[in-house]
């Protein structure tokens, strides 16, 4: 019996062992995965905002991604993001003329994610992230054509290359 349960304990730590761990680079790499949405009514059934969700896929090799809500409320920790807080969020916009229009707009300027590892400790990190932006229904409003680029840094700073999104329509002027 002592033998089965040392065989065990022998393979058991052998595949273990086999585990890999992945290599990624210490700069984060997102990909986009997807874009959502959904209208948010009143009790009247008034449509009051749409509500749009980008889903991005990440890895970053070092697992420093995000920051405490404490952080940022700390002015010195929030100063080196510069206009942006750990990701960014850009709205192109179709003009009747078919021609995108870049902005940042107010609400999106300074967007930041959780901690993504809350225990701390470096080490190669993956998953998605959900990333939200609102648009406000109006008397005057009409539906427009908007895609986003997205790109998110570390707490070293590092930031990901920029991604698109696929377009949707959602309430806006002319």
């Amino acid at each position: 019996m002592q033998l089965k349960v040392s065989l065990f304990i022998i393979l058991a730590a052998g595949a273990l062992g086999c585990v890999d761990i992945p290599d990624f680079d210490n700069t984060p790499k997102i990909y986009y995965n997807g874009i959502d949405q959904f209208t948010e009514t009143d009790s009247a059934d008034k449509k009051v905002r749409e509500n749009v969700i980008i889903t991005i896929d990440f890895e970053d090799g070092d697992g420093d991604l995000g920051a405490s809500a404490d952080e940022r409320s700390d002015s010195s920790f929030v100063r080196p993001y510069g206009k942006w807080g750990n990701y960014e969020l850009v709205t192109a916009r179709k003009g009747s003329d078919g021609k995108w229009t870049e902005s940042i707009l107010a609400e999106d300027q300074y967007k930041w994610m959780p901690i993504l590892k809350p225990d701390g400790k470096p080490g190669p990190i993956k998953g998605k992230l959900d990333l939200n932006t609102s648009f406000l229904y109006g008397n005057s409003t009409v539906p427009v054509y908007v895609r986003f680029k997205v790109r998110i840094r570390d707490r070293a700073l590092n930031v990901s290359d920029q991604i698109q999104t696929d377009s949707i329509q959602v309430p806006g002027y002319r």
